[in-house]
């Protein structure tokens, strides 16, 4: 049940004291022993609080020489491009990290006139680097994402562009907990003034920019009557659209070109935090008040990796517009080759397998993570990676890689492409996928679980499974491992002719999330989430 301030805009008195919060990052040391003041890389780098000892200088100290070490020992030697986001902790931690890497001899790039670079910006920058440049470039990307304003994150994305493999991050979290454990000795650090002195200033958005018309139909859009809202939450990108409305006249109405390190703006989740996650309907509130305005609106999270499609029927489903963006592309990309495969996470909707099914195109399911794209859409493998969290990229019309890290710009600008074209939002044409495929009743919930039960579900075998049945019908597969890369997903997932589940223990929290689907009703679907709380109890108690 949603908070009673959710969907409401966030109270003056509940607005993070950014003041307090930076004293603290650069005040509060971490204590080794603690593991949750360590720094940890989950899915999408290390992310953590000032106020909470687990985001301080300290950390980034640490993870920034850890890196610095790795890149050496790598022959990583080119430009290493450093991206921030909107976030209050950003830029002291941008500053942090710039002096550990001058320090250690790198050559640095940072956004002119102390901007923001979107993670998107950040790949698609790596990526053309390493085209031209002899030495191997690579990036890093301050951002804790959509979490809330009071908490900072730092990203590593690899030379190939896009977010670094575990077994990169866990070698750089192994060397920076090392070093906090060892009070920072053998970090090397230069002042802030000959750190910035030593930068080389460069102009991220504008390359992207001229470049987009490369991914998307940008004289469609051009040509375009169609009115559409911006909205980027006091992201990273607004710069981006701006650029966008200069160099292709495309009138894009940006609803709010703010930047407030408190997000006051915002509308609270469904928990009553602030959380810029723009595939809430509650963070999204505002947005979609205005969707009688426009004919197609969207949003982007600050560091702008994810997206969020507003139409005259309200927000989508991040899993309905990937089934729309698929079903569109793999039919209105001439240049790309006959055998390009659909990337999709394994908790993403089978809707996805069932329009992929129609246009005879080969799904490549993966475990949770873009980073298991990367490699796909670098090697003209896939023509689509996305995950069911409103995270997605896909190439050039030429097939070439593009971002091949999440990029909710193209996504967005994708839906305005198909929009235009089709003469249909992708809310319709979703309708229409429905009707043809039938309805996908979708939903991810949470169980409590031990530590040691956790364990034991990451570590499961489909023998363990004794249940021949799921909610009325027969099993017909049940693994651990993605049937696209044969990496392990961490937990199970099990499928029936019209529905599924997949169970998958929480890194932070004492739970486990079990993401459901079914293709027959919402109480069907309610009994699968009934039966896998069962089954996986069977299997970890």
């Amino acid at each position: 049940m949603a908070d009673a301030k959710a969907g409401k805009i966030v109270d003056k008195n509940d607005l993070i004291d950014v003041d307090a919060l930076i004293d603290a990052y650069y005040k509060n040391k971490p204590d080794a022993n603690i593991q949750e003041q360590k720094v940890v890389f989950g899915t999408s780098g290390h992310r953590g609080c000032s106020f909470k000892n687990s985001f301080n200088e300290t950390h980034i100290l640490a993870i920034s020489q850890a890196l610095s070490d790795y890149r050496k020992e790598n022959n990583i030697d080119g430009t290493l491009f450093l991206a921030k986001d909107t976030h209050a902790l950003s830029s002291p931690a941008e500053l942090t990290a710039l002096r550990v890497f001058i320090a250690n001899g790198i050559e640095c790039a940072i956004a002119k006139d102390g901007g923001y670079t979107p993670t998107p910006v950040l790949s698609f920058t790596v990526i053309e680097a390493n085209k031209s440049d002899k030495k191997s470039c690579d990036g890093v990307v301050i951002t804790p994402s959509h979490n809330p304003p009071e908490d900072g994150g730092f990203k590593y994305n690899a030379p190939h562009g896009g977010p670094a493999d575990t077994d990169v991050t866990s070698i750089i979290e192994t060397k920076a907990n090392e070093y906090i454990a060892n009070n920072l000795e053998g970090v090397k650090t230069v002042d802030e003034k000959t750190a910035v002195s030593k930068a080389i200033v460069f102009d991220f958005i504008s390359p992207y920019v001229k470049a987009l018309d490369e991914i998307v139909d940008m004289k469609l859009l051009q040509d375009s009557k169609l009115k559409v809202g911006v909205d980027p939450l006091g992201g990273s990108g607004i710069e981006v659209y701006k650029k966008i409305n200069e160099i292709y006249g495309l009138e894009l109405d940006i609803v709010n070109d703010k930047v407030d390190k408190t997000f006051s703006f915002m509308s609270c989740d469904h928990d009553g935090k602030v959380r810029m996650d723009c595939s809430s309907p509650y963070a999204m509130s505002s947005l979609i008040s205005l969707k009688d305005k426009y004919d197609l609106a969207f949003a982007n999270d600050p560091d702008f990796d994810r997206h969020g499609i507003v139409t005259k029927a309200g927000l989508m489903n991040p899993n309905h517009y990937l089934s729309v963006a698929i079903w569109y592309l793999f039919q209105n990309r001439e240049g790309w080759s006959k055998g390009l495969k659909i990337g999709k996470t394994l908790v993403s909707s089978s809707m996805i397998d069932r329009v992929a099914e129609s246009i005879n195109k080969e799904v490549f399911e993966v475990p949770v993570g873009f980073k298991w794209f990367v490699d796909g859409l670098k090697n003209g493998q896939l023509g689509f990676g996305g995950e069911e969290s409103a995270g997605a990229s896909f190439l050039r019309k030429n097939g070439s890689e593009f971002s091949n890290d999440k990029d909710g710009i193209i996504l967005n600008l994708l839906a305005y492409e198909i929009t235009a074209k089709l003469k249909k939002d992708p809310s319709q044409i979703y309708k229409e996928l429905e009707e043809k495929f039938g309805k996908a009743y979708y939903e991810r919930s949470d169980a409590p679980a031990t530590s040691t039960q956790k364990t034991k579900l990451k570590k499961l075998s489909p023998s363990d499974i004794t249940s021949k049945t799921l909610a009325g019908e027969d099993i017909i597969d049940i693994f651990t491992n993605a049937k696209g890369n044969d990496k392990a997903i961490g937990g199970l997932k099990v499928v029936t002719k019209n529905g599924w589940f997949a169970a998958r223990p929480s890194g932070t929290e004492d739970i486990y999330k079990i993401y459901a689907e079914s293709f027959v009703s919402r109480e069907h679907l309610a009994t699968i989430q009934k039966e896998a709380k069962e089954i996986v109890l069977s299997v970890i108690q």
